[in-house]
């Protein structure tokens, strides 16, 4: 059983699935992002990576950045697995929009 990952690792995990979403989602608008289901799914399981990596940072770490709402981000990752046909698609595009 491979060991628990790190903050430096977890932080690489957010700043992947980031780059990913920007990559996805560049020259994108919420037209298209409305009827691409793949493109879709891709930011979403990104959006959740963030909430999953976010959540088992450590309490220092996220002390130390006490500016970053840990809570919501780990609350939308939940949201995401709990409820997952109860996704909003506006909601998540205003997320892409604002942080990516």
């Amino acid at each position: 059983m491979p060991g628990k990952l790190g903050d430096k690792a977890r932080l690489q995990h957010i700043l992947d699935a980031i780059g990913e979403i920007a990559s996805f989602t560049d020259g994108v608008d919420f037209s298209a992002f409305e009827q691409d289901s793949m493109l879709k799914s891709a930011c979403i399981y990104q959006l959740s990576i963030i909430g999953e990596a976010s959540n088992h940072l450590s309490d220092e770490l996220k002390q130390e950045h006490g500016s970053i709402p840990w809570g919501d981000i780990v609350g939308l990752r939940n949201i995401i697995i709990h409820k997952y046909f109860g996704v909003d698609e506006k909601v998540a595009w205003d997320i892409v929009l604002q942080y990516f």
